[in-house]
């Protein structure tokens, strides 16, 4: 872990782990980095127990802060889509890195 000399976390460390840290944040993630690009209601099913509401503000959320990109599709009907930005992108070693981690130690 990044500490400095007196021992302090990083906080740019503390500020990433808090930000996809956040309740079902690192899921959307997850399935971002797995699927590509998703339709809002592909990511609900991707992350079951998850309410549309809830799935809205984390989804704005990421999106602020340059994670997710969204997408409007005109046509037919408005749809709009999402999927990770260059700098969401580059947090895939790391969500792989998290799921081999899980896989060898936490039991679900």
């Amino acid at each position: 872990m990044s500490r400095d000399r007196a021992g302090h976390v990083c906080p740019h460390f503390h500020g990433a782990v808090e930000l996809i840290g956040r309740r079902w944040s690192g899921a959307i993630l997850y399935a971002l980095a797995r699927s590509g690009r998703l339709r809002f209601a592909e990511l609900n099913e991707c992350v079951p127990g998850m309410s549309d509401r809830l799935l809205s503000a984390r989804l704005r959320e990421l999106e602020s802060a340059g994670l997710v990109s969204r997408e409007v599709h005109s046509g037919p009907g408005v749809r709009v889509s999402y999927s990770l930005t260059a700098k969401g992108d580059a947090l895939k070693p790391a969500i792989g890195s998290v799921e081999d981690w899980a896989r060898r130690w936490h039991k679900a």
